[in-house]
């Protein structure tokens, strides 16, 4: 079934959206969510978290345009927030260095002289990404969203960890760049 079908299933409250996101993303939003978790109990329930999630945002959100990175960032956010919460991440380490490598692109949230309005800062973000290459915007992507490492990068791309590194640098620096032109803090 089409996106536009499923988007307009939940916008009717029928229940049979959840099974029709389940069929067609089930598999790649519970890949997502082990990955994050490390653990196939957890996984199985984030994605069910995630339709109950997506059954509450449409409406009044309607992805039609994008439904697969809507339903990618609820099962991420709340992979996240369940390995926070058990405080069991097994790749803790891994997530906090991710943190790292962007904390000096993207500004602290907690700290009230850098908020940043959400809006502007997709807005940049979206410029950076299309400023990349496809292979580029791929890797970042997959580094700083889906949290693969350097090593599984390197058997996805090709490149060697080393030349990852130094490219993930330019690309944060690249980054960096393009909010300060943009305007946000950083």
């Amino acid at each position: 079934m089409e996106d536009e079908n499923i988007i307009d299933l939940y916008l009717q409250r029928d229940e049979s959206a959840i099974s029709h996101t389940s069929d067609k993303y089930g598999r790649r939003l519970n890949a997502l969510a082990k990955h994050i978790t490390d653990d196939a109990g957890t996984a199985d329930e984030c994605e069910n978290d995630t339709y109950m999630e997506t059954w509450n945002r449409i409406p009044p959100n309607e992805p039609r345009d994008h439904f697969y990175p809507f339903l990618a960032a609820i099962v991420r956010h709340i992979s996240l927030n369940r390995c926070e919460k058990n405080n069991a991440l097994k790749r803790k380490g891994q997530l906090v260095d991710l943190g790292e490598e962007l904390e000096m692109c993207i500004a602290a949230p907690d700290n009230t002289e850098n908020v940043i309005d959400d809006m502007a800062l997709k807005e940049s973000l979206n410029r950076f990404l299309r400023s990349l290459d496809e292979d580029k915007r791929n890797i970042f992507v997959r580094r700083y969203f889906f949290t693969d490492s350097i090593s599984e990068l390197a058997e996805r791309s090709g490149y060697s960890e080393s030349k990852l590194k130094s490219m993930l640098l330019r690309m944060r620096e690249k980054l960096r760049e393009q909010l300060g032109k943009d305007g946000i803090i950083v």
